[in-house]
């Protein structure tokens, strides 16, 4: 085991001396919206985006967050339901004006995991108090602007003839990066095909827990096509035996559900368990954990990039401001806005310029202005709390 990564030191975005201001009004806020078409995994297939929203106002200023748990845990074990009752029983008591950020995160630190619980709450404020002084979240999370690269995740498809066609439509955008979903049955043959058809592509594979050690020899197999990265292809909860596979692979493993926080992304490390760290914001606690994770990520010589959970683009704006930092060094999962919704409830959505980068919104905090009027009209409950 290589001790360093457990000891050594990661800078704090100043961003944690930011002052929580006092909240007029607090509204959680459950919206679905279609998807364009279903987003299937090995794991579970689905049609709708229900989406918990967390909506802050202050002095007339307003900052949103969302919650990237979906209604079932089919993904993870936190849900809309129980972060809506994390949050009213022990995040929000917790929340008060004046305390800095750094001060609010302490203070949740007895409430055990429960990130995207807090990456919600995290998540308004910081946009809410970018917003109140005129300035871009990046900004306030020190970070200087840059546009973004982008990454596009390819859903499991029901033929190799239906995925190069998605390829080729992801080639003409054109992402920087493709990964496709793979699952047992469905992968060596697959992954040969879009190899055979572009052999220059940045391509990676993405198991979701799909596989066991005892496919070390199968997934051996995936080496001769130069993936980029295969993604968590071992248990959601695993980094011990993704440390013994990667000893199998040349392919470099990347771990994605198994990191919660910084100290998973230590240990993951320290153990030599991936080459590539997949950090999704809204999971690990929010921007400053995930800042704090890119940072050990970037001492270590490791890959990072921000993973996406299909969010709305609010979640969206979020990860595109989180990868302006440094440590973000390989094409996230940030895709066209149209691939997903044919109406989203923010303006400015997602766009490609010709050489597949995306720029920054302009706007204030996350950049982009959230439609309320769209915003009421996928609304499935809506809650005031004082």
């Amino acid at each position: 085991m290589d001790q360093q990564f457990l000891h050594c030191a990661v800078a704090v975005s100043p961003a944690v001396n930011a002052r929580v201001p006092v909240l007029d009004r607090i509204d959680l806020i459950t919206v679905r919206l279609p998807f364009v078409k279903p987003f299937a995994t090995s794991v579970h297939t689905w049609a709708v985006k229900e989406a918990l929203l967390l909506r802050l106002e202050s002095d007339g200023v307003v900052g949103w967050g969302e919650c990237v748990a979906d209604p079932d845990p089919f993904y993870a074990s936190e849900t809309t339901q129980t972060v809506r009752h994390i949050f009213k029983e022990f995040l929000l008591p917790l929340l008060t004006p004046g305390q800095t950020i750094g001060e609010l995160l302490k203070r949740w630190s007895p409430v055990r995991g429960h990130g995207m619980a807090k990456a919600m709450v995290e998540n308004a404020l910081l946009d809410l108090i970018a917003r109140q002084q005129n300035r871009p979240l990046h900004d306030l999370l020190g970070l200087p602007a840059r546009r973004i690269q982008s990454g596009i995740s390819l859903g499991i498809q029901d033929s190799i003839p239906a995925l190069l066609d998605a390829v080729a439509d992801a080639m003409s955008r054109p992402y920087h990066r493709v990964k496709l979903k793979i699952m047992q049955g469905k992968d060596i043959e697959w992954v040969r095909a879009i190899r055979e058809a572009y052999p220059k592509l940045m391509l990676m594979a993405d198991a979701n827990g799909d596989y066991r050690l005892e496919h070390a020899a199968h997934l051996r197999d995936l080496d001769a096509f130069n993936l980029t990265m295969i993604e968590q292809p071992l248990s959601y909860s695993d980094i011990v035996q993704h440390a013994a596979l990667q000893q199998e692979l040349a392919t470099p493993l990347c771990l994605d559900e198994s990191i919660h926080d910084l100290d998973d992304a230590r240990s993951a490390l320290a153990l030599k368990a991936a080459r590539v760290i997949n950090i999704k914001q809204g999971r690990v606690g929010g921007m400053i954990e995930s800042l704090r994770i890119a940072a050990l990520c970037q001492q270590a010589g490791i890959g990072v990039w921000s993973g996406g959970m299909d969010e709305t683009g609010i979640g969206r704006a979020f990860n595109l401001q989180l990868q302006t930092s440094p440590g973000f060094t390989l094409p996230g999962d940030t895709s066209e806005t149209s691939r997903y919704f044919k109406e989203d409830i923010v303006e400015p959505g997602v766009v490609l310029a010709d050489d597949g980068f995306i720029a920054l919104p302009a706007g204030t905090g996350i950049g982009v202005t959230v439609l309320e009027e769209r915003v009421a009209r996928f609304t499935l409950y809506r809650e005031s709390l004082r």
